[in-house]
């Protein structure tokens, strides 16, 4: 599968949108990748994910993990597909009242080794939180994989990294966004 065949399933399921953004970041963009889009189709969901598991084993071996972890909720179908790839369990990580990820329904015992798996990242803030959570509990991460990696190679992480999409949209302050500046509205998407 080439990254020119991942691209066109992203735009055939309209996963990948031009307009106003401004995303979670708080910067904003003229593109947005909606990987829920592409993701409420069972088919893409695994093909994806499978080659983005067949992609980072084609360059590394990991080892044996205990599971994917993966924050909520974006992070979710990508983490269990991630974990049929890789044949093992799937956990996630949740928004407390205050807005950090926490391990609500799930434990993480000293010892074991996770791949963090995520949807999209810009500045990669909550895989990190999820790389804290997991390394916090004294286990290990043997790996980040994401299906869309927009940061430009700025988003980097203390573990091997693996996207099946580079793509750096142009993104912006509100202060600079020439959208804003033309007085367009913006929206949250995904929100």
């Amino acid at each position: 599968m080439t990254d020119t065949d991942v691209l066109q399933i992203f735009k055939d399921t309209k996963a990948l949108l031009e307009g106003h953004f401004e995303l979670r970041s708080k910067l904003h963009s003229n593109r947005y990748f909606q990987c829920a889009e592409v993701l409420r189709w069972p088919h893409h969901a695994q093909t994806l994910c499978t080659e983005l598991v067949r992609r980072m084993k084609e360059t590394s071996d990991i080892g044996p993990v205990t599971g994917v972890i993966s924050p909520a909720l974006g992070g979710i179908l990508v983490g269990h597909e991630v974990a049929k790839a890789l044949g093992t369990q799937c956990v996630f990580a949740e928004k407390n009242a205050e807005g950090a990820l926490v391990m609500r329904r799930f434990k993480i015992n000293p010892g074991e080794r996770y791949v963090v798996a995520e949807d999209v990242i810009t500045r990669g803030g909550r895989v990190q939180e999820t790389i804290d959570i997991v390394r916090n509990a004294g286990a290990d991460v043997a790996a980040v994989l994401v299906l869309v990696d927009r940061s430009g190679g700025k988003a980097r992480f203390d573990a091997p990294t693996y996207a099946l999409l580079h793509i750096e949209p142009e993104v912006w302050t509100a202060e600079a966004c020439p959208m804003c500046k033309a007085g367009e509205p913006f929206v949250h998407p995904g929100s």
